[in-house]
């Protein structure tokens, strides 16, 4: 019997497998699929995740703070007398940033003033030569009246042989000249009125008016050698200094209001499709890492950015070739997220949309079988 079962356990030797090896193996390719099993489900989970959030919050990172910037020029030349702001410094509204030397349009203010003087004196003069002229215009009617009635009874005595031809000529002579004379009083009451300023019906003189505005206009340019904030806002390319002159209409510095910015956001033609003003924005900047800031969608453009491009493209020659467009978005900055004004013009921005849909919204649109 010995002799027997000792070549079957030779032949177990032999082929180098055993139950309990076999079993080993199986378990770990059970594990190996498990593990694979639970990595593609957790994938498809988290992708699922991740394609639906992208449905219902729209990110860009196009997009950069925008702001309006004030041009500060002055109406008036000058020299400068002093500055009184410097750069990246914030000013209110109101606050003087500087003075231009005023000495010259002081001068100008007193001669206006003089000429007022000037004009009420000479509108009083001409007032004298209107009643004088008025004067003359009354006896030289009376002349003439004296001369008519001299000519009526002349011809009647003429016409009795009382009178000679002789006489009568003269009192005929001596009517036409007191017409005449008449005639020219007339025209020197109407020369005297008018350079009075009387001929207007208003009786408003002219002259004096005239002389009013010019002071009224030195004392303007005057106030224009002030130069003040229009807007709370930061100073920026200050390119002034004292004693400098300038030219009326020369930018001296621009006005930054932080205060008032937004966001351009250029999201591409396939995510505005549920874009709406009024949603909400979380958005992060690139000089902050970490903090979030909020926002609201004012509104969306008229047309993509192309379109009111300095060159726009012809699509209707040569050949086409499909470019997704983007569309420009602007979105309000919430002024509580931003208290501190870090925020700058030009910063880039990463803004996300969040449209309000629902992930069942989401999952309707990517049915296959719809």
């Amino acid at each position: 019997m010995a002799e027997e079962t000792t070549p079957q356990t030779e032949l177990n030797t032999s082929t180098g497998t055993t139950e309990p090896e076999s079993k080993q193996s199986g378990n770990k390719r059970v594990k190996a699929l498990t593990i694979l099993l639970t990595v593609v489900i957790v994938g498809g989970w988290f992708g699922m995740k991740w394609i639906i959030s992208g449905r219902k919050n729209i990110e860009t990172d196009n997009a950069f703070i925008e702001a309006r910037i004030v041009s500060v020029s002055s109406k008036v030349s000058g020299t400068v007398a002093c500055v009184l702001v410097g750069d990246n410094q914030f000013v209110k509204q109101g606050d003087l940033l500087l003075e231009i030397d005023g000495r010259d349009y002081q001068v100008q203010i007193a001669k206006a003033a003089a000429g007022v003087g000037m004009a009420e004196n000479e509108t009083g003069g001409e007032q004298m030569k209107v009643e004088g002229a008025r004067a003359a215009l009354q006896s030289a009617k009376a002349r003439f009246d004296q001369a008519v009635l001299d000519q009526n009874r002349a011809e009647k005595l003429y016409s009795r042989d009382v009178l000679p031809k002789e006489q009568l000529d003269r009192t005929t002579t001596a009517r036409r000249v007191s017409e005449a004379q008449l005639k020219e009083s007339e025209e020197t009451l109407k020369r005297a009125q008018v350079e009075a300023g009387l001929a207007i019906k208003s009786g408003s003189k002219a002259k004096i008016l005239q002389r009013k505005a010019q002071l009224n206009e030195a004392e303007l340019q005057l106030s224009y050698t002030k130069i003040y904030a229009p807007r709370d806002g930061y100073i920026t390319r200050k390119s002034i200094e004292t004693g400098v002159n300038i030219q009326a209409g020369q930018p001296l510095m621009a006005l930054v209001p932080l205060q008032d910015a937004w966001i351009t956001a250029n999201y591409k033609e396939r995510q505005i499709t549920y874009l709406k003003p009024g949603q909400k924005v979380e958005f992060s900047v690139d000089a902050y890492p970490g903090r979030t800031f909020h926002g609201t969608v004012d509104s969306i453009m008229a047309g993509t950015g192309a379109a009111f491009s300095l060159l726009p493209p012809e699509n209707a020659t040569g050949n086409y070739v499909k470019v997704v467009q983007r569309v420009p978005v602007k979105i309000n900055i919430d002024k509580n997220s931003d208290p501190e004004r870090v925020l700058r013009v030009g910063m880039s921005v990463i803004p996300v949309v969040l449209t309000g849909r629902t992930s069942g919204e989401v999952m309707k649109e990517l049915n296959p079988f719809k």
